[in-house]
Protein backbone atom coordinates (compact mmCIF):
# COMPACT_ATOMS: atom_id res chain seq x y z
CA UNK A 1 0.00 0.00 0.00
CA UNK A 2 2.83 2.58 0.93
CA UNK A 3 4.50 1.50 -2.36
CA UNK A 4 1.31 2.09 -4.86
CA UNK A 5 0.39 5.77 -2.63
CA UNK A 6 4.75 6.35 -3.46
CA UNK A 7 4.52 5.95 -6.90
CA UNK A 8 1.03 7.81 -7.38
CA UNK A 9 2.77 10.91 -5.54
CA UNK A 10 5.82 10.52 -7.97
CA UNK A 11 3.87 9.99 -10.99
CA UNK A 12 1.51 13.12 -10.22
CA UNK A 13 4.10 15.40 -9.51
CA UNK A 14 5.62 14.30 -12.65
CA UNK A 15 2.51 14.89 -14.95
CA UNK A 16 2.43 18.29 -13.19
CA UNK A 17 5.69 19.32 -15.36
CA UNK A 18 4.65 20.34 -19.19
CA UNK A 19 7.39 21.96 -20.17
CA UNK A 20 9.33 19.07 -21.03
CA UNK A 21 10.41 18.60 -24.66
CA UNK A 22 11.68 15.80 -27.23
CA UNK A 23 14.58 16.87 -28.81
CA UNK A 24 15.97 14.51 -32.18
CA UNK A 25 18.96 12.63 -31.71
CA UNK A 26 21.79 14.27 -32.48
CA UNK A 27 25.75 12.23 -31.84
CA UNK A 28 27.55 15.40 -31.15
CA UNK A 29 30.71 14.57 -31.66
CA UNK A 30 31.65 18.10 -32.42
CA UNK A 31 31.55 18.75 -28.93
CA UNK A 32 34.31 16.18 -28.09
CA UNK A 33 36.36 17.68 -30.40
CA UNK A 34 35.08 15.60 -33.28
CA UNK A 35 34.42 16.54 -37.22
CA UNK A 36 31.13 15.87 -38.30
CA UNK A 37 32.34 15.44 -41.86
CA UNK A 38 35.31 13.83 -41.51
CA UNK A 39 34.80 11.15 -38.51
CA UNK A 40 32.08 8.65 -38.24
CA UNK A 41 30.16 9.40 -35.33
CA UNK A 42 29.66 5.76 -33.60
CA UNK A 43 33.49 4.87 -34.06
CA UNK A 44 34.14 8.46 -32.87
CA UNK A 45 32.34 8.24 -29.47
CA UNK A 46 32.99 4.47 -29.44
CA UNK A 47 36.83 5.73 -29.24
CA UNK A 48 36.36 8.45 -27.31
CA UNK A 49 34.53 7.07 -24.08
CA UNK A 50 36.86 4.17 -23.95
CA UNK A 51 40.11 6.61 -23.81
CA UNK A 52 38.09 9.04 -21.00
CA UNK A 53 37.63 5.76 -19.02
CA UNK A 54 41.40 4.74 -19.30
CA UNK A 55 42.32 8.21 -18.77
CA UNK A 56 40.00 9.51 -16.74
CA UNK A 57 42.76 10.84 -14.51
CA UNK A 58 43.63 12.90 -17.31
CA UNK A 59 39.99 13.21 -18.44
CA UNK A 60 38.53 14.82 -15.52
CA UNK A 61 41.91 16.79 -14.72
CA UNK A 62 41.81 20.61 -14.16
CA UNK A 63 43.90 23.72 -12.04
CA UNK A 64 42.40 26.33 -10.35
CA UNK A 65 40.53 28.92 -12.48
CA UNK A 66 42.23 32.18 -13.83
CA UNK A 67 40.09 34.02 -11.77
CA UNK A 68 37.51 33.86 -9.01
CA UNK A 69 35.22 37.27 -7.84
CA UNK A 70 33.09 36.97 -4.70
CA UNK A 71 29.92 39.75 -4.27
CA UNK A 72 28.09 39.77 -1.85
CA UNK A 73 27.27 36.15 -1.57
CA UNK A 74 27.71 35.26 -5.16
CA UNK A 75 30.91 33.63 -6.43
CA UNK A 76 31.60 33.40 -9.96
CA UNK A 77 34.55 31.86 -12.15
CA UNK A 78 35.29 30.32 -15.44
CA UNK A 79 34.61 26.80 -16.19
CA UNK A 80 37.13 24.68 -17.36
CA UNK A 81 35.36 23.89 -20.40
CA UNK A 82 34.13 26.38 -23.10
CA UNK A 83 31.19 25.37 -24.70
CA UNK A 84 29.29 26.34 -27.59
CA UNK A 85 27.11 28.04 -25.27
CA UNK A 86 28.64 31.41 -23.99
CA UNK A 87 26.52 32.03 -21.05
CA UNK A 88 27.27 28.54 -19.69
CA UNK A 89 31.13 28.56 -19.34
CA UNK A 90 30.83 31.31 -15.86
CA UNK A 91 30.30 28.74 -12.97
CA UNK A 92 28.14 30.31 -10.66
CA UNK A 93 27.75 29.41 -6.74
CA UNK A 94 26.43 31.00 -3.45
CA UNK A 95 28.72 31.27 -0.53
CA UNK A 96 27.40 30.53 3.11
CA UNK A 97 30.09 30.50 5.53
CA UNK A 98 29.80 29.58 9.20
CA UNK A 99 30.70 32.34 11.80
CA UNK A 100 33.35 29.47 12.99
CA UNK A 101 33.52 27.09 10.49
CA UNK A 102 36.83 25.65 11.81
CA UNK A 103 38.29 24.45 8.06
CA UNK A 104 34.98 23.06 7.42
CA UNK A 105 32.79 22.98 4.49
CA UNK A 106 30.57 21.35 1.92
CA UNK A 107 30.04 22.06 -1.49
CA UNK A 108 26.77 21.11 -3.02
CA UNK A 109 25.31 19.89 -6.32
CA UNK A 110 21.62 20.39 -6.80
CA UNK A 111 19.50 18.16 -8.88
CA UNK A 112 18.49 18.61 -12.72
CA UNK A 113 16.44 21.31 -13.32
CA UNK A 114 16.70 22.60 -9.63
CA UNK A 115 15.06 25.96 -9.14
CA UNK A 116 17.80 28.42 -7.84
CA UNK A 117 16.52 28.51 -3.98
CA UNK A 118 17.03 24.16 -4.31
CA UNK A 119 19.73 23.26 -1.44
CA UNK A 120 19.78 26.72 0.01
CA UNK A 121 17.97 25.15 3.16
CA UNK A 122 20.67 22.94 3.39
CA UNK A 123 23.58 25.26 3.03
CA UNK A 124 21.63 27.48 5.43
CA UNK A 125 21.43 24.48 8.20
CA UNK A 126 25.05 23.32 7.81
CA UNK A 127 25.93 26.88 7.92
CA UNK A 128 24.12 26.97 11.85
CA UNK A 129 25.80 23.91 13.03
CA UNK A 130 29.14 24.99 11.74
CA UNK A 131 29.73 24.30 8.70
CA UNK A 132 30.22 26.40 5.75
CA UNK A 133 28.60 26.00 2.54
CA UNK A 134 28.95 26.28 -1.34
CA UNK A 135 26.48 25.64 -3.32
CA UNK A 136 27.02 25.35 -7.23
CA UNK A 137 24.82 25.77 -9.74
CA UNK A 138 25.37 22.91 -12.34
CA UNK A 139 25.93 23.98 -16.27
CA UNK A 140 23.07 24.66 -18.13
CA UNK A 141 21.08 25.72 -14.83
CA UNK A 142 20.40 29.43 -12.94
CA UNK A 143 22.01 32.16 -15.06
CA UNK A 144 23.47 29.54 -17.00
CA UNK A 145 20.85 28.44 -18.59
CA UNK A 146 21.15 29.60 -22.67
CA UNK A 147 18.62 31.91 -24.28
CA UNK A 148 15.52 29.64 -25.55
CA UNK A 149 15.43 27.52 -23.21
CA UNK A 150 12.88 27.02 -20.27
CA UNK A 151 14.86 23.53 -18.75
CA UNK A 152 18.48 22.74 -17.85
CA UNK A 153 17.94 20.15 -21.13
CA UNK A 154 21.30 20.63 -22.61
CA UNK A 155 22.38 18.68 -19.62
CA UNK A 156 20.91 15.59 -20.52
CA UNK A 157 19.83 15.43 -23.61
CA UNK A 158 19.05 12.95 -26.94
CA UNK A 159 22.60 14.99 -28.16
CA UNK A 160 24.95 12.35 -27.08
CA UNK A 161 28.31 14.06 -27.21
CA UNK A 162 26.70 17.50 -25.64
CA UNK A 163 25.54 15.31 -22.58
CA UNK A 164 29.39 13.68 -22.07
CA UNK A 165 30.55 17.35 -22.24
CA UNK A 166 27.96 18.40 -19.45
CA UNK A 167 28.79 16.01 -16.96
CA UNK A 168 32.51 16.44 -17.38
CA UNK A 169 31.99 19.91 -17.33
CA UNK A 170 30.02 19.57 -14.14
CA UNK A 171 33.05 17.31 -12.34
CA UNK A 172 35.59 20.31 -13.63
CA UNK A 173 33.70 23.12 -12.27
CA UNK A 174 33.06 21.31 -9.17
CA UNK A 175 36.70 20.51 -8.20
CA UNK A 176 37.80 24.32 -9.37
CA UNK A 177 35.14 24.90 -6.76
CA UNK A 178 37.08 22.83 -4.15
CA UNK A 179 40.32 25.16 -5.59
CA UNK A 180 38.20 28.42 -4.46
CA UNK A 181 37.53 26.75 -1.03
CA UNK A 182 41.36 26.14 -0.37
CA UNK A 183 42.08 29.60 -1.07
CA UNK A 184 39.86 30.55 1.23
CA UNK A 185 41.45 28.20 4.04
CA UNK A 186 39.19 25.19 4.12
CA UNK A 187 41.70 21.84 4.97
CA UNK A 188 38.67 19.46 5.73
CA UNK A 189 36.03 19.64 2.91
CA UNK A 190 33.30 17.56 1.93
CA UNK A 191 30.62 17.40 -1.13
CA UNK A 192 26.97 16.78 -1.17
CA UNK A 193 24.84 16.11 -4.20
CA UNK A 194 21.28 15.05 -5.05
CA UNK A 195 20.05 13.24 -8.19
CA UNK A 196 22.53 13.96 -11.38
CA UNK A 197 24.10 16.07 -8.59
CA UNK A 198 24.82 13.40 -6.28
CA UNK A 199 26.14 11.19 -10.11
CA UNK A 200 28.38 14.05 -10.12
CA UNK A 201 29.91 14.60 -6.57
CA UNK A 202 30.47 10.61 -6.93
CA UNK A 203 32.83 11.04 -9.66
CA UNK A 204 34.22 14.26 -8.36
CA UNK A 205 34.88 12.21 -4.98
CA UNK A 206 37.49 9.63 -6.83
CA UNK A 207 39.04 12.10 -8.60
CA UNK A 208 39.29 14.53 -6.00
CA UNK A 209 41.71 14.13 -3.15
CA UNK A 210 40.98 16.93 -1.23
CA UNK A 211 37.23 15.71 -0.68
CA UNK A 212 37.53 13.85 2.56
CA UNK A 213 33.65 13.04 3.03
CA UNK A 214 30.53 12.79 0.76
CA UNK A 215 27.04 12.22 0.58
CA UNK A 216 25.20 11.39 -1.97
CA UNK A 217 21.19 11.85 -2.24
CA UNK A 218 19.76 9.18 -5.08
CA UNK A 219 22.60 6.91 -6.18
CA UNK A 220 22.86 4.66 -9.07
CA UNK A 221 25.50 3.17 -11.20
CA UNK A 222 25.15 4.19 -15.03
CA UNK A 223 23.95 7.13 -16.38
CA UNK A 224 22.68 5.56 -19.36
CA UNK A 225 20.21 3.17 -17.75
CA UNK A 226 18.66 5.73 -15.47
CA UNK A 227 17.87 7.62 -18.43
CA UNK A 228 16.29 4.67 -20.20
CA UNK A 229 14.65 3.06 -17.33
CA UNK A 230 13.90 6.35 -15.16
CA UNK A 231 10.24 8.53 -15.45
CA UNK A 232 11.80 11.93 -15.20
CA UNK A 233 14.19 11.04 -18.47
CA UNK A 234 11.53 9.01 -20.34
CA UNK A 235 11.08 11.96 -22.59
CA UNK A 236 14.86 11.76 -23.46
CA UNK A 237 15.01 7.89 -23.97
CA UNK A 238 12.21 8.80 -26.64
CA UNK A 239 14.71 10.54 -28.68
CA UNK A 240 17.22 8.19 -28.01
CA UNK A 241 15.53 5.20 -28.76
CA UNK A 242 15.20 4.99 -32.50
CA UNK A 243 19.10 5.30 -32.51
CA UNK A 244 21.06 3.01 -29.77
CA UNK A 245 20.38 0.66 -27.81
CA UNK A 246 20.37 0.54 -23.95
CA UNK A 247 23.53 -1.22 -23.81
CA UNK A 248 25.43 0.68 -26.10
CA UNK A 249 24.25 3.51 -24.95
CA UNK A 250 25.63 2.70 -21.52
CA UNK A 251 28.83 2.35 -23.00
CA UNK A 252 28.93 5.28 -24.74
CA UNK A 253 27.85 7.35 -21.54
CA UNK A 254 29.85 4.95 -19.43
CA UNK A 255 32.74 8.10 -18.62
CA UNK A 256 29.93 10.16 -16.83
CA UNK A 257 28.89 6.83 -15.36
CA UNK A 258 29.42 6.51 -10.70
CA UNK A 259 29.99 2.87 -11.63
CA UNK A 260 33.39 2.15 -13.21
CA UNK A 261 35.05 4.99 -10.23
CA UNK A 262 33.82 2.98 -7.24
CA UNK A 263 37.47 1.38 -7.73
CA UNK A 264 38.83 4.27 -7.33
CA UNK A 265 38.39 4.87 -3.28
CA UNK A 266 39.58 1.67 -2.06
CA UNK A 267 42.70 3.18 -0.06
CA UNK A 268 41.41 6.42 0.51
CA UNK A 269 38.35 5.59 2.22
CA UNK A 270 36.85 8.85 2.33
CA UNK A 271 33.62 9.30 4.50
CA UNK A 272 30.54 7.98 2.57
CA UNK A 273 26.53 8.00 3.67
CA UNK A 274 24.43 7.24 0.60
CA UNK A 275 20.88 7.81 0.91
CA UNK A 276 18.25 5.70 -1.51
CA UNK A 277 14.79 5.73 -2.08
CA UNK A 278 13.16 2.42 -2.08
CA UNK A 279 10.50 3.08 -4.18
CA UNK A 280 12.04 5.23 -6.58
CA UNK A 281 10.32 5.88 -10.19
CA UNK A 282 13.51 7.56 -11.66
CA UNK A 283 17.32 5.82 -10.29
CA UNK A 284 15.72 2.21 -9.94
CA UNK A 285 16.26 0.46 -6.94
CA UNK A 286 17.95 -2.46 -8.21
CA UNK A 287 20.75 -0.14 -9.61
CA UNK A 288 21.40 1.52 -6.18
CA UNK A 289 21.89 -1.75 -4.78
CA UNK A 290 24.44 -2.76 -7.38
CA UNK A 291 26.34 0.70 -6.60
CA UNK A 292 26.90 -0.16 -2.52
CA UNK A 293 27.01 -4.10 -3.27
CA UNK A 294 29.86 -3.49 -5.66
CA UNK A 295 31.73 -0.63 -2.77
CA UNK A 296 30.84 -3.95 -0.05
CA UNK A 297 32.87 -6.53 -2.58
CA UNK A 298 35.86 -3.64 -2.45
CA UNK A 299 35.73 -3.31 1.00
CA UNK A 300 35.13 0.24 0.91
CA UNK A 301 33.80 1.59 4.28
CA UNK A 302 30.35 3.30 3.84
CA UNK A 303 27.16 4.27 5.46
CA UNK A 304 23.86 3.45 3.61
CA UNK A 305 20.13 4.97 4.32
CA UNK A 306 17.64 3.76 2.68
CA UNK A 307 14.29 5.63 2.74
CA UNK A 308 10.51 4.23 2.25
CA UNK A 309 9.78 6.88 -0.66
CA UNK A 310 10.63 7.92 -3.89
CA UNK A 311 12.71 10.47 -6.25
CA UNK A 312 10.60 13.44 -5.58
CA UNK A 313 9.22 12.90 -1.99
CA UNK A 314 12.52 13.01 -0.85
CA UNK A 315 12.41 16.42 -0.55
CA UNK A 316 9.49 16.13 0.87
CA UNK A 317 8.54 16.21 5.11
CA UNK A 318 9.09 13.82 6.84
CA UNK A 319 11.38 12.23 4.19
CA UNK A 320 13.83 15.00 3.83
CA UNK A 321 13.95 15.33 7.50
CA UNK A 322 14.90 11.92 7.81
CA UNK A 323 17.30 12.12 5.64
CA UNK A 324 18.73 15.44 6.75
CA UNK A 325 18.88 14.35 10.85
CA UNK A 326 21.26 11.82 9.36
CA UNK A 327 23.30 13.49 6.86
CA UNK A 328 23.97 16.58 9.12
CA UNK A 329 25.62 15.08 11.63
CA UNK A 330 27.14 12.66 9.71
CA UNK A 331 28.96 15.65 7.65
CA UNK A 332 29.92 17.42 11.10
CA UNK A 333 31.52 14.15 12.35
CA UNK A 334 33.55 13.30 9.11
CA UNK A 335 34.77 16.86 8.85
CA UNK A 336 35.53 17.70 12.72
Amino acid sequence: MLKAWIHSIERAHWARENRRVTYPFEWGIEHLGGDPARDDPRQFLQSYSRQALEGSESFFATEAAEWYKLDGDLLRFPSAIESSFPENNTVHARWFPAERPEGRAVLLLPPWNAQPESHVSICRFLRRFGVSALRLSLPYHDQRQPAGYERADPMVSPNLGLTLQASRQAVLDARRAVRWLEQQGYTRIGILGTSIGSSVSYITLAHEPALRAGVFLHVSTYFADVVSRGMLTSHVWEGLASQVSAEELRQLWMPISPFPYVGRLRGREPAMLLVSARYDLTFPFDLSRLLWERMEELSIPHQLLILPCGHYTLANFPFSWWAGLRFIPFLRRSLA
